[in-house]
């Protein structure tokens, strides 16, 4: 029985280690620093974001992801200034045409941020705890770079009590509870960005590790944790003086998993509405759609279809992004970065 067991487990966790092993994220375009340390302090006030995430909603044990996110400058301007953005007088756009053309690269500064995260899929659990440094600096006018590293650690657990089998369990191995490993987790990530593009590429889980569950009872030590890739793309253009455009485009390679590909458009009307698409290769749509409220909060909602078998068993996929700017003496409604 405990063999019979084990070769559950295996089955289980094997399933993990030949998929992507990081969740995914729909409106990541909303929070950069999620995928790539090296966005940590990229503004001038101190950047929270709360999300919860539910995909595939009437399946049993389906992933359930939440996160919290903090990154700041470590020395913002110890002025305040009214800008564009400070005012929202009627019919006129605080982001239009006038703005950008006084757009700076970033003075050098460094950046710091933290990250906690918690995956439920089934019965396996992993919670994250990360610290985040980065450096930014001009290497133009109006572009700039940055260098991120993310240090902390990953405990996954297993619930062998959720395991469920057609014949009867031997009562010692029913009772073997949560079994628990802890492992370090190291991040990196490059950052380009200027008024009209930005360009990242990233690598999360970067020292691949090998994963055992044991007790007195279960042991299983052939789980392994592989390093993710991230390409990042996109550039803003204008359709109107009110209305923006960004297009973006991420890469993901996990192996030896095939590329994954996600292509985004998003619409945002001055510096208030935003609405936009996004279209997961041989996965699925997602709809997008948020408001900034003021100068303090902002929030976006999307929705997930798949396309895949899932389809005929789901009821989608639901995410929510809260956004809190804290320190903001500029008084901007939306990111001046990362648009």
């Amino acid at each position: 029985m405990k063999r019979f067991l084990t070769a559950i487990i295996l089955i289980v966790v094997a399933f993990v280690v030949h998929a992507q092993q990081r969740p995914y994220y729909t409106q990541y375009i909303l929070n950069n620093y999620i995928i790539n340390p090296a966005v940590a302090g990229i503004e001038n006030y101190t950047d929270v974001k709360l999300s919860h995430r539910m995909q595939w909603v009437g399946l049993q044990d389906a992933p359930v992801t939440t996160y919290f996110t903090i990154h700041a400058p470590l020395k913002k301007s110890d002025y305040e200034r009214e800008t564009a953005t400070s005012f929202h007088a009627r019919g006129f756009n605080p982001r239009g045409q006038a703005y950008w053309q006084d757009y700076q690269a970033a003075e050098p500064h460094q950046g710091i941020g933290m990250t906690i995260l918690n995956d439920i899929t089934g019965p396996l659990n992993r919670f994250a705890a990360y610290g985040t440094y980065a450096y930014h600096f001009g290497i133009a006018p109006q572009t700039s770079l940055s260098f991120g590293v993310s240090a902390g650690i990953t405990q996954l657990s297993l619930n062998a009590d959720k395991l469920n089998f057609a014949t009867p369990v031997d009562p010692a191995v029913n009772g073997s509870g949560i079994l628990n490993t802890i492992k370090p987790d190291i991040s990196a990530g490059v950052w380009l960005y200027s008024k009209d593009y930005f360009l990242g590429l990233s690598a999360q889980q970067i020292v691949p590790q090998q994963v055992a569950f044991s007790n007195n009872t279960v042991a299983l030590e052939n789980g392994k944790l592989v390093p993710h890739m991230f390409l990042s793309a996109g550039f803003r253009t204008t359709i109107s003086e009110d209305v923006s455009m960004l297009p973006s485009i991420m890469l993901r390679y996990v192996n030896p998993l095939p590329l994954g590909v996600d292509v985004n458009v998003k619409f945002q009307y001055q510096d208030v509405l935003w609405a936009g698409a996004s279209y997961r290769l041989n996965d699925g749509y997602a709809a997008m759609v948020g408001v900034n409220l003021n100068h303090m909060f902002n929030i976006g909602y999307s929705y997930d279809l798949t396309t895949s078998q899932l389809n005929t068993v789901s009821k989608g996929t639901h995410e929510i992004v809260l956004g809190f700017l804290l320190g903001n003496k500029y008084g901007d409604w939306c990111p001046r970065n990362l648009w």
